[in-house]
């Protein structure tokens, strides 16, 4: 996206402070630029912070930082967080946006760094390498006490195959190891342009390989996905890896499993609790572990560096910026029209990422009523990285959101109906699955600024699409609204607001439920199990 092309400060420096340690190539370019004014405190504490932040043009952070509301409030002239790393669960989002501030960040810098240190804990593990090591350095020799396993012939399987997954996959068929990978999100042609065999579910993948390894972000879906039950589907004597956030397995379960041998071995980068580690987990003899190193490289800390060097600039000189987080640039279109429909868009995309439940290979946007003439390619952005968001392991920007499409096989169409005289303007998105099946979702804007949801598949609404929803689908009997409120009533659960709509008389129905608290994923399997209720979808927006 193009912020506006306009410098902030012609006669002045842009004074940049940096709360996060960055590599000294970076420090140099900063160090080196003219035109800004760098105040470099690593690793600071909160009252620093905010001293230094009041004048401050952009913030340089790592995970040590937060950025609240708080901080922003600090600093009126702030238009840019940046954050040298990934993960941004550290920076207020919402209210950045809201105060017109960019956020940036670096993803894919350390690709390369993740997947070799996934290998390197499997070797490790295999080989008993840092136990051969410590019993020299103690002045022992014991060739036979550390005989190994080789990876040749070893059955891998990946769960996640994104940027880290397909490198992974890459390196362990240089081992000579068979590949199989799980992705509900990749076409089938991705699996094969990366040797991996596809598999159709977690648990099918866990009992038809030696070694699993996790390469997916954490968020609802995968917190606390590979269940005991799936890590006891195994084969008795494997290995576990998790080099890529903690929270993907419970690590009770994982003391449980190596203590009754299920498990050989589990090699461990990132723990649930950080740098506080269950004590229990670290001395057993099972668990291989380094201190959440995935990108402690120096290639990658350089890469890191540049880019955010890179990024700043870009954003100061009112350039493109690569890695946009939120999009507060979006004021350079003029047409307000089109600007609702991009949030629109984004959400209606999110919205059908967390309920699609298949592999879409197609998408079509149509574009109806007065919108059918307006520029689309925004509108097209950000229904791609509200989706994409949803269904793939990596960050999405709406840079490179079409570049993430290509790679998991969906093709994008267009559909213009300047005809349709239902509503002034109106955007219905279609999803076609590799094996037909389809998911439609709709919505439209009223007077150019309200977005209102407005079509699942065969239901009409008129819902806000925001905050935590259920969707519920059920049998047009009588008692179903009864017997939900009473069930989220007697779950503490405030209903915001309550939208009901059915196909035909005595058919089916559709609810769909704005609540004031997150709905509990253990509740929403006992919602499922109410009378007349077929499915129940937990979605946020």
């Amino acid at each position: 996206m193009r912020r506006a092309k306009e410098k902030w400060a012609v006669s002045a420096k842009t004074k940049v402070l940096i709360t996060g340690a960055l590599h000294k190539s970076a420090m140099a370019s900063f160090e080196g630029n003219d035109h800004l004014q760098v105040l470099y405190h690593p690793d600071c504490d909160r009252a620093t912070l905010l001293k230094y932040v009041r004048d401050a043009q952009v913030l340089v952070t790592r995970s040590e930082t937060d950025v609240d509301r708080e901080v922003m409030d600090a600093a009126p002239l702030l238009k840019v967080v940046a954050r040298a790393a990934v993960g941004v669960g550290n920076i207020d989002i919402s209210y950045a946006t809201e105060k017109g501030i960019l956020v940036i960040n670096c993803p894919g810098k350390n690709t390369n760094s993740a997947a070799e240190l996934t290998i390197g804990l499997l070797l490790a593990m295999l080989r008993n390498i840092p136990q051969a090591q410590e019993t020299m350095k103690k002045g022992g020799w014991d060739r036979h006490r550390f005989t190994g396993r080789e990876l040749r012939g070893k059955r891998l399987g990946i769960v996640g195959l994104g940027n880290v997954g397909h490198r992974v996959a890459k390196f362990a068929r240089g081992f000579d190891m068979d590949v199989f990978a799980y992705d509900p999100y990749i076409a089938p042609q991705i699996f094969e342009q990366h040797g991996a065999k596809r598999v159709g579910s977690l648990r099918d993948l866990a009992s038809q390989v030696d070694v699993l390894t996790f390469h997916v972000p954490l968020n609802k879906e995968t917190k606390g996905m590979a269940t005991k039950e799936i890590l006891q589907a195994m084969p008795r004597g494997g290995w576990v890896l998790n080099a890529a956030r903690g929270g993907v397995f419970k690590e009770l379960d994982i003391i449980e499993l190596l203590k009754s041998e299920h498990l050989s071995g589990v090699g461990i980068d990132t723990f649930e609790t950080e740098p506080k580690v269950n004590p229990d987990l670290l001395t057993l003899p099972g668990v291989w572990c380094t201190p959440h190193i995935g990108a402690s490289t120096e290639e990658a800390q350089i890469a890191i560096g540049e880019a955010i060097y890179n990024q700043i600039i870009k954003a100061i000189d009112g350039g493109v910026v690569d890695y946009p987080v939120n999009l507060p640039q979006v004021g350079v279109i003029q047409d307000q029209r089109t600007k609702s429909y991009a949030v629109l868009a984004e959400k209606l995309g999110s919205l059908a990422g967390q309920i699609a439940g298949f592999n879409a290979s197609q998408a079509e946007l149509s574009y109806r009523g007065d919108i059918a003439g307006s520029d689309h390619s925004l509108i097209r952005l950000s229904f791609l990285k509200g989706y994409l968001s949803q269904v793939v392991n990596d960050y999405v920007s709406f840079v490179n959101a079409e570049s993430h499409a290509s790679k998991i096989g969906l093709q994008l169409n267009d559909r213009s109906d300047p005809q349709f005289d239902s509503y002034r303007s109106a955007l219905k998105i279609t999803l076609t699955g590799v094996d037909g099946q389809s998911l439609r979702v709709g919505g439209l804007v009223f007077d150019d600024q309200i977005p209102r949801l407005s079509l699942i598949n065969d239901y009409y609404f008129e819902a806000e699409p925001s905050g935590h929803m259920l969707l519920v689908e059920n049998e047009d009997k009588p008692g179903v609204i009864g017997d939900l409120g009473h069930f989220l009533g007697f779950k503490g659960v405030n209903i915001a607001t309550f939208e009901l709509s059915r196909n035909r008389r005595g058919g089916r129905a559709m609810a769909v439920i704005r609540t004031d608290e997150e709905v509990s994923s253990q509740d929403q399997m006992e919602m499922g199990r109410i009378r007349n209720i077929s499915k129940v979808h937990r979605v946020y927006l």
